[in-house]
């Protein structure tokens, strides 16, 4: 928001392919309230991330060729962070190769 980005690009969504479920911080817990941004000052509060849980999916991306053909549960993990970033993520890759930055449409 500070910035202005108006589009994200999302990189390594292959590197993800082995966890059954992904863990994304919502918010914190901070002496007993919740706090929607990461606090300047950690050193004299205790801190409690509050985590949402996202299905994982289990699948070598590797070797898409576009994101139509990307598994649903992949598909859902980007329209999450999107809706939560409230950006759009334009760019997706799933490799080190040129070939594996795939567009988002």
């Amino acid at each position: 928001m500070i910035n202005g980005v108006t589009e994200l690009c999302m990189m390594k969504g292959d590197v993800l392919s082995i966890f059954d479920e992904i863990k994304a911080c919502t918010h914190y817990i901070i002496e007993g309230k919740e706090v929607h941004h990461f606090p300047f000052d950690i050193n004299d509060h205790e801190i409690t991330p509050v985590y949402e849980s996202i299905p994982g999916w289990g699948e070598d991306l590797t070797q898409l060729e576009s994101l139509d053909d990307a598994p649903d549960t992949f598909k859902s993990y980007v329209d999450y962070l999107e809706k939560q970033l409230n950006v759009p993520i334009n760019v997706v890759s799933v490799g080190p190769d040129r070939k594996q930055t795939l567009a988002n449409s």
